[in-house]
């Protein structure tokens, strides 16, 4: 990966996690006036309806500068895997368990999702994970720990503790599921997420008798979630694509933070104690992240795939008639034999195993 590929992740990384952190003080006024779950709906659906418009716009108007690949076959079983888990079991088991669950207690435990995608990443998906990975993952984690303490807060552990703690699996799961289909058109892959998970939550805000807002709420809440929830989403595909489940996990995990600050310019509300105390963690595990370098000298064996990809690069070398090839297109293609040494994250492309 080259440095301007490695910080245009990082960037994805980041826009992801500032636009979902908008959700939350926005949601906050949405609530004065619509139920949660169905304004859950209305954030999934504002996101996949919008998606799906500026899609059909770009189709209509043939003018993609992406060329992103189209899903295959190969590639619904993790669509599927990442839209039951994420999508539709974990909202489930969530709010079930948040009704047995102090509300301290599950603050804290939501915290475990970054840390389930990196220990799935690591133990399941065999993803490459140095020790200052795991230091930076220990670090933020540690700080949004803190940044979620509630004193005054009633605390203490119930069955309904479990339920939080396995949505976060549900959603680890989710974003490793996403990372092996990453290479595929990130707007089609939200597209399907979201719609489900919306129509989901507008059933069960149907069943609950969650009543309608006015239209103007309701497209606010729609616009709100195509922007916090959908390009936030597509924005994390990307930089999954490029850094791997691990590394853009734990870059989204500042997502709190950033909503503190959100928080602070839009309600006045000034950060409590525990936020000054745990902004040198997650700078430090930033700045781990950001700072790595990692090389070796490696081999990959040949295979073929299907994503969007420019040349001339190291990995990209093939012949095939396109009328220009230095811009970016998609079409299935090999990738011969070849051993080198060079700087990498595990994308789509480094995913090999190792000792270093």
């Amino acid at each position: 990966m080259t440095m301007h590929r490695q910080n245009k992740s990082i960037s994805y990384a980041f826009a992801a996690a500032s636009l979902f952190a908008a959700s939350a003080p926005l949601a906050k006024l949405f609530l004065i006036q619509i139920d949660p779950v169905l304004l859950a709906s209305l954030l999934y659906l504002g996101s996949g309806l919008g998606l799906s418009f500026y899609k059909f716009l770009l189709r209509r108007g043939h003018k993609d500068p992406n060329q992103e690949a189209k899903i295959g076959r190969a590639d619904l079983p993790w669509l599927i895997g990442a839209t039951i888990s994420g999508g539709i079991a974990a909202p489930i088991v969530l709010m079930f368990s948040l009704k047995y669950t102090p509300a301290a207690t599950a603050s804290l435990l939501l915290n475990f999702e970054g840390v389930a995608t990196v220990l799935i990443a690591f133990i399941v998906f065999q993803e490459a994970i140095g020790k200052r990975i795991w230091l930076a993952v220990v670090l933020i984690t540690m700080a949004v720990v803190l940044l979620s303490l509630n004193p005054s807060g009633h605390w203490g552990f119930s069955p309904g503790a479990l339920g939080v703690a396995a949505a976060c699996v549900l959603w680890g799961l989710d974003n490793n599921f996403t990372r092996n289909i990453s290479a595929k058109d990130p707007i089609v892959i939200v597209i399907v997420k979201c719609l489900a998970a919306g129509t989901l939550n507008l059933a069960l805000a149907l069943m609950l008798g969650n009543p309608f807002p006015g239209l103007l709420s309701v497209l606010l809440a729609c616009i709100s979630g195509f922007f916090c929830f959908g390009l936030s989403l597509v924005f994390f595909i990307y930089s999954l694509r490029e850094l791997g489940a691990a590394r853009t996990s734990a870059y989204f995990a500042t997502a709190p933070f950033i909503g503190s600050l959100l928080s602070f310019m839009i309600f006045r509300e000034w950060p409590n104690v525990f936020f000054f105390w745990a902004l040198p963690f997650v700078v430090v595990g930033a700045f781990l992240l950001f700072s790595e370098k990692h090389s070796h000298r490696h081999s990959h064996f040949e295979f073929e795939h299907d994503h969007v990809h420019g040349h001339p690069d190291s990995h990209h070398t093939h012949e095939h008639p396109v009328d220009d090839p230095a811009q970016t297109h998609s079409h299935p293609h090999r990738h011969a034999p070849v051993t080198h040494r060079h700087p990498h994250h595990p994308d789509i492309h480094h995913r090999h195993l190792h000792d270093e």
